[in-house]
C-alpha cells in the first residue's frame, strides 16, 4: 500500500513538473501570426524647433523587448526610421530602480522624485508638467493609455499625489486641467467613486464630449473629449484589437486642428505587465501593437513637417534576454531575471524637428 501511495505521488508529481515545463515553454516562446508592414517614409529635411510633440511611451520597454518585436515582424519595425537614438538612466530620486509613477514623473516634468509619488516635489508641493506647461503655452493637450488613464504614467502628465493608487484624486484631477483630450481606460475613477461624485457629469458642465468608446466619438473631432475605452483598464492586446493605434490617430485629428500645435503622450501600458507575468508573448504582443501606433505618430510627422516624434520608456520590466530566434520564422525565445522592473538604461528614438538633440542621459532632460 505504501509503495502504491509513493508511486501514485511519483506519477502526480511528474505530471504536475511536466504541466509546469510546457507553461513556461509557452510563455517564454513567441511566433509572430501576422507581421504587420511598416509605414514607408520619405527622406526630408526638418527645421530645428517643433511645433507639435508626440511622445510615445512604452512602459517596461527596452532594447530586449525592441529587438524581440523586430525579430518577430521579420526584421523590421516603424521604430527602425528613427535614426537620432539615445540612452535614459531611470533612477529615481530614493531608489536605484524607479516604478513607473516616478519614472513617469521624471519624463513629465525634468525633476527625480520618489518611487510611488505623481508630480510633487520632496516638500510636497506640485511640480509643473510639460502637459500643463503646453497648455498654458496655448497648445492643444492629449493623454492616451492602454491601461486606465489614471493609472501611474499618464497620471505624472495630469495629476498631483502623494500616491499612484489614489486613483480617484487623480480622476478629480482631470478637472482641474483643461486637457483636450484624453483616451483610455479607468471609467469607474469618474463614475463609481466611494465620494458618490459622477465627474463624467462635471467633465459635460465643464463642456466636455464624453464618450463610452472610440466607435462612439467616430463622428465628432471637436475638443474638448473624454474617451473612456473601459471601466478599469482595457484588455491585452488580442483582446482590445487595433484600440492604441485608432486612438493615436484619432488624438491626433483632435490635436492637430490647433493652429498654435499640441503636445500629446500616448502610452503602451502593457509591455510592462507581459514582463511581470514574464510572458514573451504578451511582451511581444504588446511591443508589436505599441508599434504599430509608432507608425501611425511617424506617419504623420513625416508628413506634417512640424511634428517632433519621441519614444522612450519609463523602465525595463522583467530583466528580459533573448536566447533564441529566427526571422524568417518570425519567432523568438526568451529568459527572465526578474519579474519586477530593472534598473537598466532604456532607449530613446526621435524623429523630426529638434531630434539630433537626444543622447545618453538621466530621463529629465527629456522634459527640457
Amino acid at each position: 500500500m505504501f509503495k502504491k501511495i509513493l508511486l501514485t505521488a511519483s506519477i502526480a508529481t511528474f505530471i504536475a513538473s511536466q504541466a509546469l515545463a510546457q507553461t513556461a515553454d509557452s510563455l517564454a516562446h513567441y511566433t509572430n501570426p501576422k507581421p504587420h508592414k511598416v509605414v514607408e517614409l520619405q527622406d526630408r529635411q526638418f527645421g530645428e524647433t517643433p511645433k507639435n510633440i508626440i511622445l510615445l511611451i512604452g512602459d517596461g520597454m527596452s532594447a530586449t523587448q525592441i529587438f524581440a518585436g523586430i525579430t518577430v515582424n521579420g526584421g523590421m519595425l516603424n521604430l527602425n526610421h528613427m535614426k537620432h537614438i539615445g540612452f535614459s538612466q531611470t533612477q529615481s530620486a530614493d531608489n536605484y530602480i524607479t516604478d513607473s509613477a516616478a519614472g513617469g514623473t521624471a519624463i513629465a516634468t525634468g525633476q527625480r522624485v520618489n518611487n510611488g509619488v505623481i508630480a510633487l516635489d520632496a516638500d510636497g508641493q506640485p511640480i509643473p508638467t510639460i502637459l500643463q506647461i503646453s497648455d498654458k503655452n496655448g497648445k492643444a493637450t492629449g493623454l492616451v493609455s492602454t491601461s486606465g488613464i489614471t493609472h501611474a504614467t499618464p497620471a505624472s502628465f495630469i495629476a498631483h499625489q502623494t500616491s499612484r493608487n489614489m486613483y480617484e484624486a487623480i480622476a478629480a484631477d482631470f478637472l482641474k486641467t483643461d486637457i483636450d483630450i484624453f483616451i483610455g481606460g479607468g471609467l469607474e475613477h469618474f463614475n463609481q467613486r466611494e465620494d458618490g461624485k459622477d465627474l463624467t457629469k462635471d467633465l459635460k458642465d465643464k463642456g466636455y464630449q464624453v464618450f463610452t468608446s472610440l466607435e462612439e466619438s467616430a463622428g465628432s473631432s471637436e475638443a474638448p473629449m473624454a474617451i473612456f475605452t473601459a471601466e478599469g483598464h482595457n484588455p491585452d492586446f488580442d483582446g482590445r484589437g487595433e484600440m492604441l493605434t485608432e486612438a493615436t490617430r484619432k488624438v491626433i485629428e483632435v490635436l492637430s486642428a490647433d493652429p498654435d500645435g499640441f503636445f500629446v503622450m500616448i502610452e503602451g501600458s502593457q509591455i510592462d505587465w507581459g514582463g511581470h507575468d514574464n510572458s514573451t508573448p504578451y511582451i511581444v504582443g504588446e511591443m508589436l501593437d505599441f508599434d504599430r501606433a509608432v507608425g501611425a505618430a511617424l506617419k504623420f510627422a513625416a508628413e506634417d513637417g512640424e511634428t517632433l516624434v519621441i519614444v522612450t520608456a519609463d523602465h525595463e520590466t522583467g530583466g528580459m534576454t533573448i536566447n533564441g530566434g529566427n526571422f524568417e520564422a518570425h519567432s523568438v525565445t526568451a529568459k527572465y531575471t526578474s519579474t519586477n522592473h530593472t534598473a537598466v538604461m532604456v532607449p530613446t528614438f526621435a524623429y523630426g524637428p529638434g531630434a539630433e538633440a537626444f543622447m545618453v542621459y538621466m530621463t529629465i532632460p527629456i522634459f527640457s
